[in-house]
């Protein structure tokens, strides 16, 4: 029954058999361009085929040939209603009846456009967040949160077998200047006896070790010293870089101390993370691939593909790759990033032979991942071109850019209860929640304000740079979350109120189906086909901007067409199922960019 009702496949299939029969030559399925019908032309048509491809096998002019392949689907399709040709374009409109069908068959499926993942096909690993323990969660890593979550969903929908991920960056020299800066001046200091969230707390230790070496070097530059040389000379960069060498031995006390805070750190991302529905399948540790990484450039070195220098640094020359000289192991036998990735990389491919591996990682690292798939091909690893970053730009505030270093970043958990604030100030505001009691108000205000948080993120589309504006966010009107959240609490509000039985909703076939109601059925019908897009192009806008269309248009048809009011009980019950329908397709769509949305409101 399924089948029959995925109209773009069956209207290609017709149009290869039209040109085998009219024309004496089979095209290829890619020459077939079907689209939704441009706005300005919806009232005539549902799609459009644009002809000019298929020009060269009809030997005929595009109006001719278009004209010939709609009389083609009028006469084979018993669903197309009526075709109309502009220039080379064929358009199609799709009949009153088959709509109807469709919707019947569909109104009751709350998983709608929802593929299963399947289990038994080698999975797409895709790893985000990939946190430092010297800092908590910020504004950037809510967007990377939000991104790498967003696309998991999105692919599972798709039928892909997905495994979530996350890479904790729990050593190297940044963890040192935590661990130094609270031996200096932490006095014992803990998350209990400061009342201070573990990952806030380290991250005031980073921002310490970095106003004391600022005045480090400014004193050493004072004196004389060239600026370079004193960011190297500076006392506590060398203890830092001593301390990250006996860690790397193994000394037992650095190694403690490190375990200390770094449990703060996990505690305090942990809460940070169920604030913000964001789960992992499972969570690497660098201090853990980082040996393997070293055994990945020890391989390199016997293979004469990496080159070790005078002073017992570990390079490799990606000069003829249009590259530079890249550093893989420093001088003290220290290793860097890349060190790390090469060996999280080798572990993740040896535990799931993977079909693609996604790195959600800001753009600022696109060189980075150019140079990881380089080195692992140099390694003999022909699976690195599995690897895809996913990169996308950044995100700040309307005050500027942030800097961990400097204390300036905006916290993750002081944003998240700064939108909670906002939508329990908007919503008091405009007395939705008179009817509500304590626990449940506190719950909607928490469902709007993350609503309001992550699509105001996920709408953008993931390459641009964003400004995010929190009280933008929280808006009922214009594209917002708040809006669709309460364009499908408007829905189930609806749906109660008639006091009909929602699953034996039953009605006849009738004509003069209303623009209002074509198009919204249009837009139910078109989800799955922006799902596939979304996963095609790793795109959560994709799906943001279409919910918001879709709750447009449901707000348009709300109030030009009476529902409750309309007088003929078999158009009630299609616009209940109709109304029902969409508000299924807004609840899946929300879902897969991690939106709840409430039953009322």
């Amino acid at each position: 029954m399924e089948q029959q009702f995925r109209l773009e496949p069956l209207i290609i299939n017709t149009v290869i058999e039209a040109c085998k029969q009219l024309y004496g030559h089979e095209p290829e399925p890619k020459l077939i361009s079907i689209q939704k019908t441009n706005m300005q032309f919806r009232s005539e048509a549902d799609f459009t085929i644009m002809v000019f491809p298929l020009v060269r096998i009809s030997k005929k002019s595009p109006e001719l040939t278009a004209n010939e392949l709609g009389d083609f689907l009028k006469k084979h399709l018993d669903m197309v209603e009526n075709i109309n040709v502009v220039k080379g374009f064929l358009n199609i409109k799709i009949s009153s009846r088959y709509w109807l069908l469709f919707l019947k068959e569909h109104f009751l499926d709350v998983n709608y456009g929802i593929q299963q993942p399947d289990r038994d096909k080698p999975p797409v690993i895709v790893e985000y967040s990939s946190p430092n323990t010297n800092k908590p969660l910020h504004l950037g890593h809510i967007r990377n949160n939000l991104l790498g979550d967003s696309i998991s969903r999105i692919l599972k929908a798709n039928g892909k077998n997905v495994i979530q991920v996350n890479l904790v960056n729990d050593r190297g020299i940044h963890i040192c200047k935590s661990m130094l800066a609270w031996q200096h001046w932490g006095e014992g200091e803990t998350p209990e006896s400061s009342g201070i969230k573990g990952d806030k707390l380290v991250g005031k230790y980073y921002v310490e070790f970095d106003k004391q070496y600022k005045e480090e070097v400014r004193q050493l530059v004072a004196k004389g010293m060239d600026e370079e040389d004193a960011a190297k000379a500076a006392p506590l960069m060398q203890q830092a870089q001593e301390m990250l060498r006996r860690w790397e031995q193994g000394e037992q006390d650095v190694r403690v101390l490190w375990q200390m805070m770094n449990s703060w750190v996990y505690a305090g991302f942990e809460q940070t993370y169920a604030r913000l529905g964001i789960s992992f399948d499972k969570t690497y540790y660098e201090s853990q691939t980082y040996l393997l990484g070293k055994e990945v450039v020890a391989e390199g070195l016997n293979k004469k593909v990496f080159q070790k220098k005078e002073d017992g640094s570990v390079w490799v020359d990606l000069i003829a790759d249009g590259l530079d000289e890249k550093l893989l192991l420093r001088a003290d036998g220290t290793s860097v990033y890349m060190t790390q990735d090469l060996g999280t990389a080798r572990m993740r491919y040896e535990e799931f032979h993977p079909e693609k591996m996604i790195y959600v990682v800001g753009n600022e690292q696109n060189y980075h991942f150019d140079v990881l798939k380089k080195v692992l091909v140099k390694a003999g690893y022909n699976w690195a071109d599995n690897i895809k970053h996913f990169s996308y730009g950044m995100v700040e505030l309307p005050e500027g850019k942030m800097k961990s270093r400097e204390g300036t970043v905006v916290d993750a958990d002081d944003l998240i209860d700064e939108v909670t604030l906002s939508a329990k100030q908007i919503t008091g505001e405009l007395g939705k929640t008179e009817n509500f009691k304590p626990e449940e108000a506190e719950n909607l205000f928490r469902l709007i304000g993350l609503g309001g948080l992550k699509y105001f993120i996920l709408k953008v589309d993931p390459v641009k740079n964003m400004l995010f504006n929190p009280e933008e966010s929280i808006d009922f009107d214009g594209n917002t979350g708040p809006f669709i959240q309460y364009t499908y609490a408007r829905i189930q509000s609806l749906l109660r109120k008639s006091g009909r039985d929602i699953a034996s909703l039953a009605y006849d076939e009738f004509t003069g189906l209303l623009g209002e109601e074509r198009e919204l059925l249009f837009l139910c019908y078109d989800f799955r086909r922006i799902l596939s897009l979304a996963a095609e192009e790793l795109s959560p806008a994709q799906i943001a901007n279409y919910v918001y269309e879709l709750a447009q248009q449901y707000n348009k048809f709300y109030q030009r067409i009476p529902v409750l009011k309309e007088e003929d009980a078999n158009r009630v019950d299609f616009r209940l199922a109709l109304s029902l329908f969409t508000a299924n397709v807004i609840k899946n769509a929300m879902d897969l960019l991690g939106i709840a949305v409430p039953e009322q409101m």
